[in-house]
């Protein structure tokens, strides 16, 4: 499997992790998630690799508090059809490969997106 860095561009933490990572340059095919959605295997795939949908989710979108689901109990299922619904959902940057997925801008997820994409 080939390596996929999913991004937001107009998103200023993508874009600073995105300048500091250079995936492409280290061949990693960049996707924006807003131009081109993500697919069901796409998001299926990060979950083989993460074990929930749920780590996969970002509770900092502006819908998550304005669709009330701060109130509600989430399930694997509800995690996953927020995230192929809603692109907002997905916890940015993501980095695929077909070991491992790397999501969000936590710094030791950073360090193993870019252990990864040296790899």
């Amino acid at each position: 499997m080939s390596k996929t860095f999913f991004t937001l561009p107009t998103c200023k933490t993508c874009q600073r992790i995105e300048a500091d990572l250079k995936p492409a340059e280290s061949g990693a095919v960049v996707r924006d998630i807003k131009a081109q959605a993500i697919t069901a295997e796409e998001v299926d795939a990060m979950h083989a690799h993460s074990g929930s949908y749920e780590a996969l989710f970002s509770r900092r979108a502006m819908k998550f508090r304005s669709m009330g689901l701060a109130e509600r109990q989430l399930t694997e299922s509800d995690y996953r059809q927020l995230i192929m619904d809603e692109y907002t959902f997905l916890k940015r940057p993501v980095l695929l490969t077909g070991s491992g997925v790397f999501a969000g801008s936590a710094k030791a997820s950073v360090e193993a997106a870019r252990a990864a994409l040296k790899g």
